[in-house]
């Protein structure tokens, strides 16, 4: 890449710590281009307060904010949740993200007429690989600018140094210098203590969490939440309807009073290491189970076994930045078909970070309470049983004769 080449560059730009030194960075590096900021708002909230006046200080030319909030849920979260994808117990909410705000960053750059895109994504994480693989997707010939990959910085601190050298404004300290990601869905935490497993978060600590209270601090009483869905869509609330932004908001509201969605694990990145991260989902925890309960009446065995196969593969390729491929797209169609039935209403309670299945109903459901009563009933001969174990265990049986014909135990 020609440096004297790059006059126009459109920046991925959150506002945080990478985002906001990379603009003077740029301007000292790549022979002062136009820069332009792009900000996909994803329901990350109060984070774009005064966003666009911090951008055009520090030397951006203009900054777009595009609100991606109803596509990132239902073109995105949902289908995935759908297939019951998780990573590791993750609920992708970071994974889920990249790809709509890349592919959005991709199209204002073509239209812009950029002569490059830049990401301020460390080059040890896993958004570096997910921002510039949707980025080929969709202007497979942009160049890249990625500074960490090329600037003397080697750390957060350091990077306060460089902002504060140059006067840009920071929401965060030296204290609270968690490297954080939040959207609707989730808040991820990582770094400072929690680099060491043996530490305990501080979930009681004000203002760590952000979107809900830790378990202890939860109420005594519980409370209890009727989700409905359509061919495996959330669409309602105790018996409210509502669009995706609002359910998943409301939901966020209740699991975060109750102290649900709480998960701190040590994940298997991409590229390589393992990374410690505390993880925020209150909404996107109920939404997961309720989809789950309402699944384990109304999808048959086979499918019920093969689709969690199914599930395990889509949350590799998800976290493994593959959105954009033909595997992901097949297997998001096949999902869908195991939706068309996984209708229904499920209630939960919610307890102190526990959620607890209060019961569930569908139209569809293949449960029978007459065939699978304990009582006297009138459908189930269970003569029958004799003959379908003979017939299941015939293997068993020849195998244990050929052994005991050959002297075996």
């Amino acid at each position: 890449m020609n440096k004297d080449n790059i006059k126009k560059v459109v920046l991925a730009y959150s506002g945080g710590l990478d985002t906001s030194i990379i603009i003077p960075w740029l301007k000292e590096n790549y022979n002062n281009p136009e820069i332009i900021a792009v900000s996909g708002n994803v329901g990350q909230a109060g984070e774009l307060d005064g966003l666009e006046e911090k951008a055009l200080k520090t030397g951006a030319s203009k900054l777009y904010v595009e609100d991606l909030t109803e596509e990132f849920l239902t073109d995105y979260v949902f289908p995935c949740m759908q297939a019951g994808a998780k990573y590791e117990e993750y609920l992708l909410g970071t994974a889920f993200a990249r790809p709509p705000i890349a592919k959005r960053i991709a199209e204002i750059a073509i239209k812009e007429g950029a002569d490059a895109i830049c990401h301020g994504c460390t080059g040890k994480g896993n958004d570096q690989v997910r921002f510039e693989l949707a980025i080929k997707a969709f202007a497979p010939d942009m160049p890249i600018i990625a500074p960490w990959r090329e600037w003397s910085i080697k750390s957060r601190e350091e990077e306060i140094d460089y902002a504060e050298a140059h006067n840009v404004p920071l929401k965060i300290s030296r204290e609270t210098n968690y490297s954080k990601d939040k959207n609707i869905w989730h808040l991820s935490h990582e770094g400072l203590d929690l680099e060491d497993p043996a530490n305990e978060p501080m979930y009681k600590k004000p203002g760590f969490l952000e979107m809900g209270v830790c378990p202890e601090l939860a109420p005594d009483k519980p409370t209890y939440v009727k989700i409905h869905f359509e061919k495996g869509v959330p669409t309602a609330v105790d018996g409210r309807d509502m669009g995706a932004v609002e359910l998943v908001e409301t939901l966020n509201r209740l699991g975060g009073e109750n102290g649900i969605g709480l998960l701190d694990i040590v994940e298997n990145r991409l590229v390589g290491m393992k990374c410690r991260g505390v993880y925020e989902t209150p909404g996107g925890a109920i939404i997961y189970k309720a989809h789950e309960v309402l699944e384990s009446i109304c999808l048959d065995k086979e499918t019920a076994h093969f689709k969690a196969h199914v599930a395990q593969k889509l949350a590799e390729l998800v976290y493994n930045a593959q959105w954009f491929t033909p595997l992901t797209e097949a297997i998001l169609s096949f999902v869908k078909t195991t939706q068309r039935y996984v209708t229904g209403d499920v209630t939960l309670k919610l307890y102190k970070g526990n959620l607890i299945n209060a019961g569930v109903t569908s139209p569809y459901s293949l449960y029978d309470p007459e065939v699978a009563t304990f009582d006297e009933d009138e459908v189930y001969n269970q003569a029958d049983s004799a003959g379908f174990i003979n017939l299941y265990g015939l293997p068993t049986k020849v195998y244990a004769k050929m052994k005991r014909k050959n002297g075996e135990k």
